[in-house]
């Protein structure tokens, strides 16, 4: 052992310089490596504030309000980090190519969606691989086709005629209200099935409401905290599944066959030939539900709220549409009537853009990806960032859409379509490319029957003042109430 003290230090100085001159040489080679052919050009990164959680406190805060202050900044491609996690955006249909149209080995939702599976149940959707999903989406996908949804149009339009029907020949509501309650009344029916719509609505309603309360902000990063309302979501998820493995047993027992959604996962088969477990059935039922009741009930009333805004130069024109197809095929409403509505159609997807449900799409990363900026910047994104975009900011970008924060329905007329000028994906309200929302032709359906009655049948008044965005909510919705006043009325066909 070696006692000179001298000795020692000069030791220890020259491992200290042996040290810095390997992080410079490391240094050296990694800044000529990167300064070559391929040099990574990052996005730009939003700025934290606050170091480590800054971030996180900024997402938190709002997407969206987080998004119009670093958009003008940074432009159509930015990160933000949280905590250990990036998140990259693509504003924009210049950048959202890949998002949409890349393959799910270089860009998976299962990882961003897992806060889902507590909610879902195990074995369907985010909970199994991609090949398992894929098939399950086909059964979805079977449950929509056309022939489908018009047995589904009749039992909307009988929904309805029902509801209504309660109401008196004048008054006030609150339409928010009567539009949730109308359609989870038409989701039981045209998805739940006829057992749960006739003799299990309250129930189901409840333990839906309890699976529903169970989806907090919290849930996404934590989505088995032990908090009351994830102990309230897995009761609920229990008791839903043993009352569908009843209905199930029963339908299968007496042979009994119904025209919903039900009955089309029940009877659905993977390509190997296996059937649907009672599990998957409930699951499935449980994620359609989800996807459709509160795009549609929102998007209900924003139309309304917009129509009874704009009476003279919107509602007029609809009223009128319903007049020529009065005059056209008499009463009769079914798919193919509600599907000639073109002007009540663009009023509702200009709702839908001015507001979506849902105001942000997630991936995961797999593979590192480029994208070109609108003024030509080019970006490298690197595998494992999470990425991001938001319908509820890019559907108002004002190099799409013209004057991006007014209702203007037109802009979707023949020989205008703003949403097609600018190329695919600048209207993404539904998602698009390989996860376009598989419900968009019933969610369009469902709308269109329950406006047709009511603009049939009712003269309305917004007396409220016009609805604001509740931002707080999972599905971002209409906040407070939205109080109407109605007339009954007989439509006159001139």
């Amino acid at each position: 052992m070696d006692s000179d003290p001298e000795n020692n230090k000069l030791k220890l100085v020259n491992v200290a310089l042996l040290i810095v001159a390997t992080l410079l040489v490391a240094k050296v080679v990694t800044a000529l490596f990167m300064s070559g052919s391929g040099k990574r050009r990052l996005p730009p990164k939003v700025k934290q504030g606050i170091p480590v959680v800054g971030g996180l406190l900024r997402f938190l805060k709002g997407p969206i309000v987080m998004l119009r202050e670093e958009y003008p900044k940074l432009g159509s491609v930015f990160t933000l980090n949280l905590v250990n996690r990036n998140i990259t955006f693509l504003i924009g249909p210049e950048v959202s190519a890949h998002f949409f149209k890349a393959p799910e080995a270089d860009l998976s939702q299962q990882e961003v969606y897992q806060f889902n599976v507590p909610t879902f149940g195990p074995g369907v959707v985010f909970d199994v691989d991609y090949s398992i999903r894929q098939e399950q989406f086909r059964f979805f996908t079977e449950s929509l086709r056309v022939n489908k949804l018009k047995g589904y149009v009749d039992m909307m339009v009988t929904e309805a005629q029902d509801y209504f029907s309660k109401w008196g020949d004048s008054g006030e509501v609150d339409l928010k209200y009567e539009l949730e309650h109308l359609i989870i009344l038409t989701a039981s029916r045209c998805l739940l099935g006829r057992e749960v719509r006739d003799k299990l609505f309250d129930d189901v309603s409840a333990l839906f409401h309890d699976l529903d309360n169970g989806m907090l902000p919290i849930s996404v990063l934590f989505p088995y905290l032990p908090i009351p309302a994830h102990r309230r979501r897995d009761l609920a998820r229990k008791k839903l599944a043993q009352i569908f493995a009843n209905i199930i047993n029963s339908r299968k027992k007496t042979g009994s066959s119904e025209n919903d959604m039900l009955q089309c996962f029940i009877d659905s088969k993977y390509k190997d030939g296996r059937p649907t477990t009672e599990g998957e059935v409930t699951g499935l039922l449980i994620a359609a539900l989800f996807a459709g009741q509160h795009t549609s009930s929102i998007t209900s009333t924003w139309t309304g709220a917009y129509l009874l805004r704009h009476k003279e130069e919107y509602l007029s024109s609809v009223v009128e549409e319903q007049k020529q197809l009065l005059r056209k095929h008499g009463n009769r409403v079914d798919h193919d009537v509600l599907s000639e509505m073109e002007v009540l159609y663009r009023c509702i997807k200009e709702a839908l853009r001015l507001h979506p449900p849902l105001i942000m799409l997630m991936r995961q990363s797999h593979s590192d990806f480029s994208v070109t900026t609108q003024e030509g910047k080019e970006y490298d994104i690197p595998k494992g960032h999470i990425v991001a975009t938001s319908p509820a900011f890019a559907n108002r970008l004002p190099h799409i859409f013209t004057e991006p924060d007014k209702y203007d329905p037109n802009r979707f007329a023949p020989g205008r379509e703003e949403d097609k000028a600018a190329g695919a994906f600048s209207y993404i309200s539904f998602g698009g490319g390989r996860h376009g929302c598989l419900g968009e032709p019933f969610a369009y359906l469902q709308i269109k029957a329950i406006w047709t009655h009511l603009l049939r049948n009712f003269e309305l008044e917004l007396v409220s003042p016009f609805p604001e965005i509740d931002w707080n909510a999972m599905v971002v919705g209409v906040k407070g109430s939205v109080m109407v006043r109605y007339k009954r009325r007989q439509l006159v066909v001139d």
